[in-house]
């Protein structure tokens, strides 16, 4: 048997869960007790986060995290550090205070004029030599991202500098020459005498440009430099170096590694999300000193002359396209170098990891301000691919649905159902420093109403497209209740769920287990959008991915640079497939675009010559974006456009699927996954509203000759597979379940300890030999967390419970227990329809386990005579908070259910 499954099935497998341990400079018996809490969690590791605590890097801290790692070393529980003081990473604890004002973020921005034929343009003073003040945020945003900008402009710089002054023929159209040549452009920044400026425009109409450079825009005015190296260094000399100093002997052994939470560029007004070139003239745009000699050794010592072309949208189109893609080209380049590259490099030669995520919110991933201007490259240094998934982002069958995520506008669903995760997913299998590892920080922020019954499938929507390690937000020590971003799943022992969730850790790393070491089979290949974001419009790549996923079409998206960096990604092209890192693809798509790029449009062309499928999606781009080459993007023609649907046939016409299930619906998710030793897993979830009975094929790759058999992470426990005669199998999921296949041809399933007839909890629950157990007799008792399992005020309630009406303040646990004679000796199945939210079932005052998905199916053994079924219910915290005041004096209605909603029923 694979050794992964064994160790999973034998309880020994590793830990995929590191959630967040705030630290505020609680007391250590206080860090004492949660380090337990957590480790009796079912969790073997812990991200510290010190963004609440007061003293970060100072006596105070040494003395938590000796705390912390003493309790580490004695639980064999591994630590990593969340890197900065301050929100998001790149703060340096403030370090920047101390250093040259030339390692700080700057900007650079644009102000035109418009001169006609005899106007004489004047400018003089500050306004020749200054960038002006910020531009004012219209948006309709929160009061504390006001409060931020408000907060941030009070910090002051003196340097502003005057880029250079640029005169352009407005009524040729040509707000910059063709690249060779910058005559088109007049340079007036020469004619500057005494801080003063006059220029009389010559025949024509004019747009004058003012471009200067100033570090006075952005929210994190403190914060380095994510494209200067010497800015990021002072970064980790502060965190990095200072932890290396104190803990150098638990580097690589205790200590597993380093997160950066959220990094940024940092232009622009907070939380931004139009910050791209050509998005309104006000706008400023990321800039350094290392991005200067880059575009100076670009496009020569009159590069300025460009630079207008980030602005102006009337400009020809073939010099804007070219000039946006350059800049942004260097700009992500150099986050990768400066910033990404270097600190995992200093990780991985002190022997720890460095992982985390930068803002993906609403499709921003390849825009400055607050994200990383290209997903793939501004996290190319760690050593897992990293996302967050935080409240208003995921929500069962929402793959459609829209409403307000506030600074970042209207929800985009398909972009956090079908491409948030598999960015990442993509990443741990393209980029070989990654070895298929892909983390999550999930579950935060979506308030106490959030419990196991929503983590549950937010847990399984991750791990069925491809994440493989989990930061769960949040474990916080502060005095009861934190308002910080809850729930928070110990809560000093207030949450009623906090034995339910070790129950959801556990399964999350028996999983987790199986699906790493290995690699995922993702046979469509589909072309990331961020280089023709930089350069024009394009349709969001998350609607191409939803047509494959809702046909059970796996898929990887691939940047340019897997084709333009072919030996350090493994890219290798063959007749009809290529590989990426040892992953097949046998069609590419190339989701709807205005410009493509020169990359991936030879990639497209080579493709083709070796009967590689392309196709572009809805619409053939107008043009090679980033140079002039009629000859490429005629080459192009031969490409077919296709609608979605049509990409959906062709794609399994070209061998592109390895799953299909009838009768089809849309909302079964699956992951194959394959290790060295030929073992094979399926993993199936069902997200949709209703429960599932059908049969699926399976395609094959190699083991043909071994049996399947399936896996009940939840349980534990291992089946025998059922076969149709055509091949198939059967499957049979209820909402919010899984299931595994596992294809292991070093085992005959018959020679496998504890394997049994599987029985899908549907079938039970529709089989016409149930008994129903009478509505009525039930005698119901509550306590809270604290007082468990000291359950008082006991009385006789009818099933379904209104418990939510009659009790509107109540969280906690709900007992309730009938006595039921069994005539009969045997095993039988005990089914709960419906409750709110995790159930345990106590059968004569025994444990048969926890249980937080309904339909809620037990096997007892019971024997003749009497016996007490007993059913205990952990809501969330919601209902007692609600009602409570929060930070922000808010109070509201909740409408979620409490105790036992449902039947309870037994058969033998």
């Amino acid at each position: 048997m694979n050794d992964r499954i064994k160790k999973v099935l034998e309880g020994k497998n590793s830990n995929y869960m590191l959630p967040f341990f705030w630290q505020h400079g609680e007391d250590e018996a206080t860090l004492r007790e949660y380090m337990e809490a957590i480790n009796n969690d079912n969790i073997s590791a812990v991200c510290i986060e010190s963004r609440p605590h007061p003293d970060f890097a100072g006596p105070k801290w040494w003395h938590d995290m000796d705390v912390i790692l003493d309790e580490a070393r004695k639980r064999n529980m591994k630590v990593w550090i969340l890197d900065d003081s301050h929100f998001p990473s790149g703060f340096a604890n403030g370090a920047l205070r101390n250093e040259p004002d030339d390692l700080r973020r700057q900007s650079i921005t644009f102000r035109r004029e418009t001169v006609n034929c005899g106007e004489t343009f004047v400018c003089e003073g500050k306004e020749l030599l200054e960038a002006g003040p910020m531009e004012p945020d219209e948006r309709d945003v929160p009061f504390y991202v006001k409060a931020g900008m408000e907060q941030a402009d009070k910090i002051r710089f003196s340097d502003d500098r005057l880029l250079g002054v640029f005169a352009v023929r407005k009524d040729k159209n040509a707000a910059g020459a063709p690249f060779a040549d910058l005559d088109g452009v007049k340079d007036l920044t020469g004619m500057i005498n005494g801080g003063r400026l006059e220029w009389t425009a010559p025949e024509g109409e004019w747009y004058v440009y003012l471009m200067h450079l100033t570090r006075n825009r952005g929210a994190q005015r403190e914060h380095i430099n994510m494209m200067d190296r010497r800015s990021v260094k002072v970064f980790i000399d502060t965190v990095y170096e200072a932890h290396w100093e104190h803990y150098k002997d638990d580097f690589g052994k205790t200590i597993a590694g380093f997160f950066s939470d959220e990094p940024d560029i940092g232009n622009g007004p907070l939380y931004d999300a139009d910050l791209k070139p050509g998005c309104r003239d006000a706008a400023d745009f990321p800039w350094s000193i290392e991005l200067e000699q880059r575009l100076k050794d670009r496009l020569g010592v009159k590069y300025p002359g460009y630079l207008a072309l980030l602005w102006e949208n009337d400009a020809d189109t073939e010099e804007k396209t070219q000039l946006r893609y350059l800049y942004m080209d260097c700009v992500s380049s150099l986050v990768k170098e400066c910033f990404s590259d270097q600190i995992g490099n200093w990780c991985r030669e002190h022997g720890v990891q460095y992982i985390g995520h930068s803002i993906e919110d609403n499709d921003i991933t390849s825009r400055t301000g607050s994200a990383l201007g290209h997903y793939f490259r501004g996290l190319a240094g760690q050593d897992m691919a990293g996302i967050d998934v935080i409240g208003g982002q995921l929500y069962p069958q929402a793959e459609d649905t829209s409403m307000s995520l506030g600074v970042w506008g209207p929800r985009k669903g398909a972009f956090f159902h079908y491409e948030l995760a598999a960015l990442a997913a993509s990443a741990a299998a393209i980029e070989p420093l990654k070895k298929g590892d892909a983390m999550c920080e999930v579950f935060g922020a979506y308030g106490w109403g959030e419990g196991v019954y929503l983590e549950k499938y937010l847990l399984d929507h991750l791990l069925v497209r491809g994440i493989n390690h989990f930061v769960p937000h949040a474990f916080s020590p502060k005095e009861f209740p934190d308002y910080d971003c809850p729930p928070h799943f110990y809560a000093h022992g207030h949450n009623p769920q906090y034995r339910h969730f070790g129950e959801l850790m556990k399964y999350g790393n028996r999983i987790g287990e199986l699906i790493s070491g290995g690699r995922h089979y993702a046979p469509v290949a589909i072309a990331y959008d961020g280089e023709s974001d930089w350069m024009g419009e394009r349709e969001s790549i998350s609607l191409t991915a939803k047509a494959m996923s809702e046909h059970q079409v796996n898929y990887d998206f691939l940047p340019d640079d897997v084709f333009a960096d072919r030996k350090l990604y493994g890219t290798g092209i063959s007749e009809k497939k290529f590989e990426v890192n040892h992953n097949c693809y046998s069609i590419l798509l190339i989701p709807s675009r205005q410009y493509i790029s020169s990359t991936l449009a030879e990639a497209a062309v080579e493709l083709t010559a070796n009967k590689v499928p392309v196709l572009f999606i809805d619409t053939f781009p107008e043009a090679v974006g980033d140079r002039k080459d009629d000859a490429l993007y005629a080459k192009l023609k031969d490409i077919p456009v296709v609608s979605k649907t049509e990409a959906v046939k062709l794609a399994k016409e070209a061998g592109a699927w390895d799953v299909s299930v009838s009768p089809a619906v849309p909302g079964i998710r699956f992951y194959h996954y394959l290790h060295d030793d030929g073992t094979q897993i399926w993993m199936f979830t069902n997200e949709g509203k209703d429960p599932y009975r059908g049969n699926i094929n399976i395609r094959m790759h190699g083991g043909n000759e071994a049996e399947m058999y399936l896996y009940d992470a939840w349980e534990n426990r291992s089946f025998k597979a059922a076969q149709n005669a055509d091949g198939t199998y059967p499957l049979a999921l209820s909402p919010r379940k899984s299931i595994l296949f596992i294809l292991d041809p070093s085992e005959n399933t018959e020679d496998i300890a504890g394997f049994e007839e599987y029985v899908p909890d549907i079938d039970e629950v529709i089989d016409n030999g149930i008994k129903l157990l009478p509505d009525s007799g039930w005698k119901r008792s509550i306590c809270t967390n604290l007082e468990y399992p000291g359950f008082h005020d006991e009385k006789e309630v009818l099933l379904p419970d209104d418990l939510a009406e009659e009790m509107p303040a109540f969280s906690g646990l709900v007992r309730y227990a009938a006595e039921y004679s069994v005539k009969e000796a045997g095993r039988y199945t005990l089914i709960i329809t419906d409750a709110s939210e995790g159930v345990e079932v106590f059968v004569d005052g025994e444990s048969c386990g926890i249980q937080i998905v309904p339909p809620f199916v037990y096997h007892p053994e019971l024997s003749i005579g009497k016996h007490e079924i007993a059913v205990e219910v952990a809501t969330t915290l919601e209902r007692e908070r609600a009602a409570v005041p929060d930070n922000f004096g808010h109070t509201y209605e909740p409408d979620c259910l409490s105790g036992l909603t449902g039947h309870v029923t037994l058969k033998r």
